[in-house]
């Protein structure tokens, strides 16, 4: 009787309570493969399009089937019961990849998961059959935020140094206020929040390690705020020109 079980895979491989343990694999075929230890068990997740492998309709991902489907029905277009439950199951796998991507320190893949996530929630919301049914996505969107934010910076410092991640940290930083303040949230809660936190810890640790004062563009702000037009004048031109360097 050919063996079905995964012991050998569960003895080599340890489960860590509280710490998301992650790999890059080959499977038979040769493809990239990625698998998440989890309590009693690994996930098997393909690293394109959607992490079950499953084509729903024929298209990539759940949220392509979708569009397709809102496209051809119009503004009429509202999700079912079966589509939400569709889409939730794909909010959970995407989620799963995405924290495997930050594991591996694979950043890219990482923002592009996110942005897949924060597309589907966008769509998802405009096409809701419940406000109820909107906010149980909608508390998540800070967190996946966050993550995009992180991921993206720390690609950046990987890929063009350390005022690129300041510069991603602001601008995620700035987007999850945003979305704190269409929630009604009011000043005082940005500033206590625990993500918003964590984001400047990011971008202060990289000032730090890397000697990094401000930004151009955190010196344009400032000129800006001190109307100390010449000096803003000045700071744009000289982003210009190293936007134009890199171009």
């Amino acid at each position: 009787m050919k063996r079905q079980d995964i012991d050998q895979i569960l003895k080599r491989w340890k489960f860590e309570p509280g710490e998301v343990s992650a790999r890059l694999v080959r499977g038979g075929d040769g493809r990239e493969l990625l698998q998440m230890r989890i309590d009693m068990g690994v996930l098997q997740l393909e690293v394109e399009n959607r992490p079950d492998g499953a084509r729903p309709g024929g298209a990539e991902t759940y949220f392509d089937y979708l569009l397709a489907l809102a496209v051809r029905e119009g503004d009429s277009f509202v999700l079912d019961e079966e589509q939400c439950a569709e889409a939730d199951r794909e909010f959970v796998q995407f989620y799963q990849r995405r924290i495997c991507w930050l594991a591996l320190r694979e950043f890219g893949r990482a923002v592009r998961d996110a942005d897949h996530s924060l597309a589907l929630m966008d769509f998802v919301r405009n096409c809701s059959p419940s406000e109820e049914w909107t906010a149980s996505h909608e508390q998540y969107r800070p967190f996946i935020l966050f993550h995009r934010t992180q991921a993206e910076a720390l690609a950046a410092l990987e890929d063009s140094g350390p005022e690129a991640a300041v510069e991603a940290v602001n601008a995620g930083s700035a987007r999850l206020k945003d979305c704190f303040v269409e929630a009604g949230a009011e000043d005082d809660d940005l500033e206590e929040d625990e993500l918003v936190a964590r984001l400047d810890e990011l971008r202060e640790s990289v000032r730090e390690h890397y000697h990094l004062g401000r930004t151009l563009n955190e010196q344009l702000a400032d000129a800006i705020a001190a109307e100390e037009f010449e000096k803003a004048a000045r700071l744009r031109d000289e982003i210009a020109k190293r936007a134009a360097s890199r171009g």
